[in-house]
């Protein structure tokens, strides 16, 4: 088992206090897997077993418990003490106005609570009303290349590409990783996949046209790290003579981020300093769901690299933006804190016009932040200061 380090070290300092953590992913992403690594540290700690209570809400145990008030009054049952107890709600979304009951036993009871959910709307509602300002949230991705290297143990070089090429069809969801042959992988990833078109999405939303649902999540799926709009949606839709309002284009696209099966990046205007609206970019939280849908297409090398790097960011804790110029675009602008980055991502560095292309983006940017190209490439092109990285050499070269 993989030791999660870059987000215990974050979710550490607030192991004791009473600000609610809260955890979002993706369903399978780790969520539950970190709560039992904060466990086993408090009780290395000297924490009291019967002073840490955890419940798994997809656990069938605890169904009756997604009513608030037998909720309620078994956590109160449990608390016999003034010591501080440890709270674990796993999957909380399943539990009716969750809100309120951990609001109460932060509010009144000495407990740290820690809770998971599988969607974007833990944070949203009813949630900002009853304990706005009483949170801290973290968002936890699937396994980097580098937790997959330190997963599998994989040191040789060799072994680091072949492995790199494994996680870009694949994907890094944990347990895909226990599976040992393509069919029971990809058997695997439907398996997820299903459960948060049913859980997340069609059961949550109410949807009626689940067919045109899973059009537009193939869709998206299959042509990853692509700009587009719902309006651009609706004409590739009516193409295939299926047609569609944007009212639902816009809903249905909404479902998908806030299940969190993809994200939607905005663009910066670099010289406007402003965000601009219309069209966006979208990205999977994981490619090996690509994979399960565009079986027998033609790879899209670049556009998966894209992905990669951007996943990466965003579990490294950077905001990122497409960043828009007049007559082209960077592709990342990561922000963290006072940092800024800008990165440009290619398979290879074929010629001297894709060189151009990659490394001439820079030049109508002005300032001084540190400035990337990542591609496949083995051998270094940097130059004017700007910083030619290997994908894998990026990947794994970062400390949590």
């Amino acid at each position: 088992m993989v030791i999660r380090e870059r987000y215990l070290n974050i979710i550490r300092p607030f192991y004791d206090q009473e600000l609610i953590k809260v955890l979002i992913g993706i369903r399978r992403s780790g969520k539950s897997v970190i709560l039992t690594q904060i466990i086993d540290e408090l009780k290395n700690k000297g924490i009291d077993e019967n002073h840490i209570i955890y419940m798994n809400f997809e656990d069938f145990d605890y169904e009756k418990y997604t009513d608030p008030k037998k909720l309620n009054c078994y956590i109160k049952e449990k608390i016999v003490d003034d010591k501080k107890y440890y709270i674990f709600f796993d999957e909380i979304q399943n539990v009716n106005s969750w809100e309120k009951v951990v609001n109460s036993l932060r509010a009144t009871k000495n407990t740290s609570i820690f809770i998971t959910g599988s969607n974007s709307d833990l944070l949203s509602g009813d949630l900002a009303t009853h304990i706005a300002g009483r949170y801290v949230s973290f968002k936890i991705t699937p396994f980097t290349f580098r937790e997959v290297c330190a997963l599998l143990e994989v040191t040789d070089k060799n072994e680091i590409v072949d492995l790199f090429r494994d996680y870009m069809r694949w994907g890094g969801m944990p347990q895909r990783f226990m599976q040992m042959d393509d069919i029971s992988r990809k058997t695997y990833l439907n398996d997820i996949y299903d459960s948060i078109i049913i859980k997340d999405i069609v059961k949550r939303f109410n949807i009626k046209d689940i067919d045109l649902l899973n059009r537009i999540v193939t869709y998206i799926l299959t042509t990853p790290s692509q700009t587009f709009s719902p309006e651009s949606l609706k004409k590739y839709f009516e193409s295939e003579s299926r047609g569609v309002s944007l009212e639902t284009l816009y809903n249905y696209l909404d479902y998908i981020i806030r299940a969190s099966l993809i994200s939607k990046v905005e663009r910066y205007d670099i010289r406007g300093k402003r965000i601009l609206t219309g069209k966006y970019k979208y990205y999977l939280t994981d490619l090996g769901f690509t994979n399960i849908l565009s079986e027998g297409k033609k790879e899209q090398i670049g556009a998966y690299l894209e992905n990669i790097v951007y996943n990466e960011l965003i579990a490294r804790g950077y905001h990122v933006n497409i960043g828009n110029l007049e007559n082209g675009e960077i592709d990342f602008i990561a922000t963290r804190f006072e940092e800024k980055i800008y990165i440009q991502v290619a398979y290879i560095l074929s010629d001297e016009s894709v060189v151009e292309r990659e490394f001439g983006a820079y030049r109508k940017i002005e300032d001084n932040y540190p400035k990337y190209v990542i591609s496949m490439d083995q051998f270094d092109f940097s130059q004017n200061g700007i910083i030619h990285k290997n994908i894998i050499d990026w990947l794994l070269d970062y400390k949590d």
